[in-house]
């Protein structure tokens, strides 16, 4: 089973996901799902399988024995989401272009990024609950809207900001964001 909430839209040079990233056959997985909320731009989620398999969550998973069909319109933006990943491929590469140049300021600044290796979802690491979500408040007063993520999502050492990088920030406003987490997290000391 893959969760592609994360990488739908994402993850390798045409944003199909985590097979293309990683090179391996859809066919090898019993189960893909993820999210319709993220790059496609919509609400709900996904179950990819082979057809018995769906039949059997459809009328067994407890999420969808008392659930109603999508809106039209849900359903809609995100068909119409993955007709521009296909017919924009030149989105993706930005968005892997602007999230390697975020990790890289950030990386330069000296800010703890984690294990963060191609993704545009980036972990500043503040390793105190209390601490991330101040900076997240002072960084929001700067124009800078990061969420922190604190226990019990993650660890207490494990608290940080989670910077969400998309195609359509400008290589401006990157340098700018960076420089402002980098200003703050130094006055913050």
């Amino acid at each position: 089973m893959v969760d592609e909430a994360h990488s739908i839209g994402v993850l390798g040079a045409t944003g199909r996901g985590i097979a293309e990233h990683a090179g391996v056959s859809p066919r090898a997985v019993d189960l893909w799902m993820g999210t319709l909320s993220k790059s496609l731009a919509s609400v709900g989620g996904y179950i990819g399988a082979r057809r018995e398999i769906v039949e059997y969550l459809k009328y067994t998973a407890p999420g969808f024995v008392f659930s109603v069909g999508m809106a039209p319109a849900n359903a809609a933006a995100a068909l119409e989401s993955l007709r521009i990943l296909r017919r924009e491929p030149e989105r993706v590469a930005r968005l892997h272009e602007n999230a390697r140049l975020f990790l890289a300021l950030a990386r330069a600044r000296g800010l703890d990024t984690g294990g963060s290796d191609r993704s545009p979802v980036i972990p500043v690491i503040v390793r105190d609950t209390v601490r991330a979500v101040r900076l997240s408040q002072q960084l929001l007063e700067r124009g800078v809207n990061v969420q922190p993520m604190i226990a019990p999502a993650v660890p207490e050492a494990g608290a940080r900001l989670r910077f969400f990088v998309s195609a359509a920030h400008t290589t401006e406003q990157i340098r700018n964001a960076v420089d402002i987490v980098s200003s703050v997290w130094d006055a913050d000391r």
